[in-house]
């Protein structure tokens, strides 16, 4: 294969590809790298600029800026920001009951995940009469962001909400952009409901984020906002992280999969197309092992692409964020995949070979081992949870989880006879820092 860039390719799926890059790991320049790994939307100034309007319209005029940001964004006149609660409660009876049913089931699985990752309190003595400690407590209020537009996303609403409460949060609000009928989409309202939130408001994208953060007349300002979004909503929410805490940014989805001969091409195509149809945004990427099946590879994504629903959105993405490398073995393909930092990162080789390359994995939001671990599964069921990093912060950042709901009281105690010990190294640090204030404070315990 020969690295070539192909996002000005013709759009004749018959004959050329989609991918934007195809090549060899080894053969990428240096250009190439920076378009790969630089997926932070932030630096686009278009998004940073029109955010930093929205964020200012909300803060000045609050309620009635949402409302104009309704008509002139979603095309929707908003009798109420808020939605009734009996208007979730309609909602249950105008989804099906098999979405139901799997929201039920995504949500058990989630409290239960999420419980058993509960963070603990802890104490440690470390010397006679010296105490330290620290215990989480849970927020407040958080607002949950679950996306409207080209998708509905109740499960979002299921992975923001559902960790809040079993973080022991007090008050649980979602945001979520109105639809035609000035309401979210009804499996939104439902999955509200079944999660057990507090407030739902018909609000959507950087307008809804600023209202979290900075409050208006109808929406108490939050302590964290969490939830994935656009561009808009993830610059919105770094803009906003000053005044409130944030998760992690989470942008467009992000595939990379690492395959190898014993890969099926067409599961590994299927799973590329699914994570591509979020948003024209999307970033995927395929690193195999073996010329042979990464032509396979290619081959089934475009013998695919043709029959899937959003096929345009798809294409889109294809062409705009997309790869497929060669890579010389599974080394090199961990070892591009920890600079690339995935939010989705599946192995799709052989179960042993899964197992081996996850100790090696460092940077990724989350990891599926083996090509049956599908990311669809922890997208809605495996009770993981899917607002993961994107644009590269997998290397710093993790996963939404009950982490992300609690803040730590850390304490201390020191007896009096562990303050008699304490108290002249403490003064001669003091000292060494030309603080005699604290050495005075360290030495009244000197003799006790």
């Amino acid at each position: 294969m020969i690295m070539t860039e192909t996002s000005g390719c013709a759009p004749d799926l018959a004959r050329s590809t989609l991918f934007r890059f195809r090549g060899s790991v080894g053969a990428l320049d240096d250009a190439s790298r920076r378009a790969l790994f630089d997926r932070s939307l932030s630096s686009v100034s278009v998004v940073r600029e029109r955010t930093e309007r929205i964020v200012a319209r909300v803060r000045q005029g609050g309620d009635a800026a949402l409302r104009a940001l309704a008509i002139e964004l979603d095309g929707v006149t908003l009798e109420s920001l808020e939605v009734p609660r009996v208007r979730w409660r309609e909602a249950l009876h105008l989804v099906s009951a098999d979405v139901l049913r799997s929201l039920e089931r995504s949500a058990r699985n989630v409290a239960a995940v999420h419980g058993a990752f509960l963070p603990q309190p802890h104490e440690l003595e470390t010397e006679p009469g010296v105490l330290v400690g620290r215990r989480p407590d849970p927020l407040d209020r958080v607002g949950i962001y679950a996306p409207g537009g080209r998708a509905t996303y109740p499960s979002s609403v299921i992975m923001g909400v559902v960790p809040a409460r079993v973080a022991g949060v007090r008050e649980v609000i979602v945001c979520s952009p109105p639809g035609r009928n000035g309401l979210p989409a009804p499996a939104v309202l439902a999955a509200a409901e079944l999660a057990g939130a507090d407030r739902v408001f018909a609000i959507g994208g950087a307008g809804a984020i600023a209202a979290m953060a900075y409050g208006t007349e109808s929406l108490t300002r939050v302590d964290r906002i969490v939830g994935p979004g656009n561009a808009y909503v993830a610059e919105a929410k770094r803009q906003c992280s000053s005044v409130v805490g944030i998760d992690t940014p989470a942008g467009p989805s992000e595939l990379l999969v690492i395959a190898d001969s014993s890969s099926n091409p067409a599961i590994v195509a299927q799973e590329l197309l699914a994570q591509a149809e979020h948003d024209p945004m999307a970033a995927v990427a395929a690193v195999v092992v073996g010329e042979e099946t990464a032509l396979e590879v290619e081959a089934a994504v475009l013998r695919l692409l043709p029959t899937q629903a959003r096929r345009e959105i798809i294409a889109a993405a294809l062409r705009a964020n997309s790869a497929l490398l060669l890579a010389a073995d599974l080394s090199e393909a961990v070892e591009f995949a920890s600079a690339y930092a995935p939010e989705h990162l599946l192995l799709a080789v052989a179960d042993a070979d899964a197992s081996a390359l996850l100790a090696r994995v460092r940077n990724a939001g989350t990891v599926f081992l083996g090509e049956t671990s599908s990311v669809s599964f922890g997208d809605y069921m495996t009770g993981a949870n899917h607002v993961l990093p994107t644009g590269g912060m997998a290397r710093s950042c993790s996963g939404l989880s009950t982490l992300d709901f609690v803040r730590w009281t850390s304490y201390q105690r020191v007896t009096r006879e562990a303050a008699a010990g304490l108290a002249e190294d403490v003064a001669i640090l003091a000292g060494a820092e030309m603080l005699p204030g604290h050495a005075d404070a360290a030495r009244q315990w000197g003799g006790a």
